[in-house]
This record gives C-alpha cells, structure tokens and sequence, in this order.
C-alpha cells in the first residue's frame, strides 16, 4: 500500500506533461548509473515521456556488466582448481575469454548461486572439506554485507572460505565519465549506492554538472527527471536529493564502518572504462588471508574479449544497445556474447526485452 501512491497515475501523468514541455535549443543526454533504473526506465516506458532532443543513455550502473573479463577468467580457473564457485546468478552466463561459470558447472565443475553473501559463509560451515571460493562484486550497496560475511568467516574460524575482491565504487567512475569525450549533460545518480555513501559523497560533482538522486518508482524516476532538466534548464550544476525517503547526507554510517572495517580503496580494472584510480576494494593487510589470489595465486592466459561486442561503448554512452552490430542477432539472452545482454540489470537485455 505504501509504494502504491509511486506509482500513482495521477501523478505519473501530471509529471510526464510537466517534462514534455521543458524546451532547449540544443540536444540534451542525461545519464543514469543504476541497473536498477535502466530496467525501470524501459519497463515503464518512461523514456516515451522525454522532449524530442532529450535523450536518457544508460552508463556504468551494472556491476556485473563493469565487471572485467579478467575477472570471469579467474573465477574459471579457480573452478578448474576444485574450488566450489558461489555467486550471484547473473554471474554465471557472463562469457569469459574460452568458457562461463555456467559452462564449467555443465562439465562437472563446482559451482552455486546463492542471494547474499552469507549464504557462502553458511556453505563453507557445512562443507568443511570443500574450499569455498565467493565472487566479490557490486558496488557499495554489496559491499557492507560482504565485509560482515568476511567477518563472521574468521569469527566461525573457517579455513575453507576465500572471496575474490571486485567489489567497486560509484564516484570514481563518475570523474572518469565526466573527463571522458561522452556528451554528458546530467546525472541520474543510483538510489541504493546512495544509501549507503549519501549525498555527501557527490559533493565533486558541484559547479560541474547537474546531478539528482532518484529512487526507483515509477513516481521516483519522473520525478528525479523533472528536478535534473530543471537544473539543466537553469544551468545549475548542484547535486540534489529527490529519494530524501531513504538516501541521508551521511549516508549508512555504520554500514560504511563495516566496510572500510575490512576493505581498503584501491584502482580497479572496469570494462569499458579501463583501469580508474581509486575505484575499487581491495582486503586490508589484517584480511588478505580471505583473498583467494594471495593465498592460491593462478595464472591466465592475457583476455581476449569478443571483436563484434560493444559492451564497453555501451557501458560509456557511446552507442545504445541497438546500435551494436550484434545486437538481437548474434547477441541474445539465450545466446550472449557480452554482460549486457546477460544480466538482469543490462542496458542491452533491458533493450531487448522492453524495446
């Protein structure tokens, strides 16, 4: 009952009017860095309701589609080492340079999906004899809850659990966007990462570009595009709030103690963007026990991404979805060639499956 009035079509209507009549002399293209409101966007048709020169591209906001493609090779070689593999299931169809998660797990390697971190933990306590090995991503909404896991790990003294650090962090990437050759006019900026790190944390962003934080609804997402073409319109580069219900200035404090409890900024490979300074989590010297690469180091061959997939421009704003060769053809959910079309939170499989 509660969400019901964010999804009001009262107030969707008399919101999709007020953006329909903002007018620029120029081409707009505003930005959102969240899976989550990628999909939402395409799912409600909210992109119907943007002036003719307004354009939404979708950016780095899939943790799974940032994640490299070193990364998937690593964790196949880990389960060509006996390791039992837990992820999250987007991870599983992801194509690595010669094989996927799900490939291995068809020839008889070990692997399982679980929905938190946790539940690694809990494997690793039953499976004593097994050498549990959990894939470490998503941004700071992930993070927390994967510090506490790595906590309670050496609390229940486990000697079998390791974790493969890619966790990574929003902000970074959002300098490099901003210093990239994208024609960004405007951020979306992602409701949940923003729980967790507040508004506090995009204070960079000021005198530099309009920014507003949205949440999720139908209601949330018109409403966050009404207040950043206000700011566009206006020529006013100030980082709003419009999730005020669940994002604070300070962000989740405790739940940021937790994290930098255990881990510690470093640079991060991201697809598409390459190495970013500063843009990921690396364990503390006190935790490096936990990282499987310190404790059973493997070597890859270089990775060899596919030469017709454009996740990465994707990934940038450079192109949409559609405009990738393979796109609907030789790249589709039951046949992916890049993490885009693969996860949930993908612009292309969000493309795919709304139009």
């Amino acid at each position: 009952m509660y969400l019901e009035r964010f999804r009001d079509s009262e107030i969707l209507s008399g919101l999709a009017e007020k953006i329909k009549k903002y007018r620029f002399d120029r081409a707009i293209n505003f930005m959102e860095v969240c899976g989550t409101h990628t999909v939402q966007i395409h799912r409600y048709g909210l992109k119907d309701v943007l002036p003719p020169n307004v354009r939404h591209i979708s950016g780095p906001g899939c943790p799974v589609c940032v994640t490299p493609q070193r990364y998937i090779d690593l964790a196949c070689a880990y389960a060509d080492e006996g390791f039992l593999i837990v992820t999250f299931g987007d991870m599983l169809r992801v194509p690595g340079t010669r094989s996927s998660l799900e490939k291995k797990k068809a020839e008889g390697g070990k692997v399982e999906v679980v929905y938190s971190s946790r539940d690694a933990v809990l494997l690793a306590e039953e499976n004593r004899d097994e050498k549990i090995l959990f894939l470490a991503i998503g941004f700071e909404t992930t993070a927390p809850g994967i510090a506490a896991t790595i906590r309670e790990a050496r609390e229940r003294n486990l000697k079998n659990f390791w974790v493969l650090p890619g966790n990574k962090l929003v902000p970074p990437a959002l300098e490099a966007l901003l210093t990239s050759d994208v024609k960004i006019d405007g951020f979306l900026l992602p409701g949940h990462v923003s729980t967790i790190i507040g508004r506090k944390a995009y204070l960079f962003l000021e005198g530099r570009i309009p920014s507003v934080i949205a949440g999720f609804e139908p209601v949330d997402i018109l409403y966050g595009i009404d207040i950043l073409l206000g700011l566009i319109k206006d020529g006013r580069c100030e980082v709003l709030n419009a999730y005020g219900r669940a994002v604070r200035e300070e962000g989740n404090e405790p739940a940021q103690e937790i994290m930098y409890s255990v881990f510690e900024v470093c640079d991060s490979e991201w697809r598409g963007l390459g190495k970013i300074e500063h843009s990921g989590l690396s364990l503390k010297d006190e935790w490096k026990d936990f990282d499987v690469t310190e404790r059973f180091p493997v070597d890859i061959p270089e990775p060899v991404e596919h030469p017709g997939c454009r996740c990465g421009d994707v990934l940038q704003g450079k192109l949409t979805p559609p405009e990738c060769p393979l796109f609907g053809k030789a790249c589709t959910p039951e046949n992916p060639v890049g993490p885009c079309m693969v996860s949930t939170e993908g612009s292309c499989s969000a493309y795919y499956k709304y139009g």
